[in-house]
């Protein structure tokens, strides 16, 4: 995938989306890995060649990990987050990239205004700019 200015902040948030849906998970790190590829699974969001367990979850956790995170455990833990009740948000641009990012992958739009529309409302305002960065980003990478 080209590693243009919006895909290197989506790999640079990565490692918080993760961390953050692994701490809202609350749950041992070993199930919580499990739950991810399970959901990844169930949900069509990927494929992942083996359950990973609760040391490597922490290790795509850590700030700088984005490029060894594999598609479908960001694809899974933003599907997670974008349902969970505490209604969490992206802490910082990147991690809003993220979430925008896997926001498209993971549904599909007709356009920019219906991706935004349909956002949980808690997240309407904090992700509108990511959503379009990334909708801009994904038109850009179609061939004509």
């Amino acid at each position: 995938m080209p590693q243009s200015g919006f895909y290197a902040k989506v790999r640079r948030g990565m490692p918080a989306l993760i961390d953050q849906w692994r701490q809202l998970g609350q749950g041992e790190p070993d199930r919580l890995a499990l739950i991810l590829a399970e959901t990844a699974r169930v949900a069509k969001l990927g494929e992942p060649e083996a359950t990973p367990d609760g040391t490597r979850l922490a290790e795509w956790s850590r700030s700088g990990s984005g490029d060894d995170i594999p598609l479908w455990a960001a694809r899974t833990a933003a599907f997670l987050l974008f349902q969970m009740p505490a209604r969490p948000v992206p802490k910082s641009e990147d991690e809003a990239c993220a979430w925008a990012y896997c926001w498209l992958r993971n549904r599909e739009f007709a356009s920019v205004d219906q991706a935004r529309a349909a956002l949980p409302a808690h997240l309407q305002e904090r992700l509108t700019h990511a959503v379009g960065a990334a909708w801009a980003d994904r038109q850009g990478l179609r061939l004509i």
